[in-house]
């Protein structure tokens, strides 16, 4: 599933909007760190979605030398996301899978201590991430309950991370 496709078609959903101003929603909301939403991929999502019949160009406006396109969700477009809803919302928030436990079995391939480096940087980047997630609660403050149960899943994802990676690090040690 998009992430792309479900936020443009949620945000189009909540009334028509141009793709620069899809992209501010992004960015301000710093969606990067949340999801796989990339501000860029906005404007093909939306061409990509009104050739597919789920979007259209509600109108054109002049900002400037500038014209506009102003894209609104179609019929089909409000079905296709009650469809992306229920893909996402019954799927584990959170995947088990990752490329660090498959690079854990053939670690000793590495240098001496080369992997506990690079344990160590992982965990630093952690550390780095966990201060991001601190901020980000500390900005949204008193959003909704649904934003704090989503950032105490986040902080406890990110605690048992930490705690993964000081194992590795004294296994790597020995």
């Amino acid at each position: 599933m998009s992430s792309t496709r479900l936020l443009v078609l949620g945000v189009l959903n909540e009334g028509p909007r141009h793709g620069y101003e899809i992209n501010q929603l992004v960015t301000a909301g710093a969606l990067e760190q949340w999801t796989e939403v990339k501000a860029g991929s906005v404007y093909h999502a939306l061409a990509k979605l009104e050739t597919e019949g789920l979007a259209e160009t509600h109108s054109e406006e002049r900002t400037g030398d500038r014209l506009r396109r102003v894209y609104a969700i179609t019929p089909e477009g409000r079905h296709a996301l009650r469809d992306l809803l229920r893909k996402a919302l019954s799927a584990p928030p959170h995947s088990t899978r990752s490329d660090f436990a498959l690079a854990l079995r053939w670690h000793a391939l590495l240098d001496s201590g080369e992997a506990r480096e690079l344990v160590v940087a992982s965990s630093q980047a952690l550390d780095r991430r966990r201060a991001e997630i601190a901020a980000g609660r500390t900005a949204k403050a008193g959003l909704s309950p649904l934003a704090d149960a989503l950032f105490d899943n986040a902080e406890a994802h990110l605690a048992a991370d930490a705690k993964l990676l000081e194992d590795i690090e004294r296994l790597l040690d020995r």
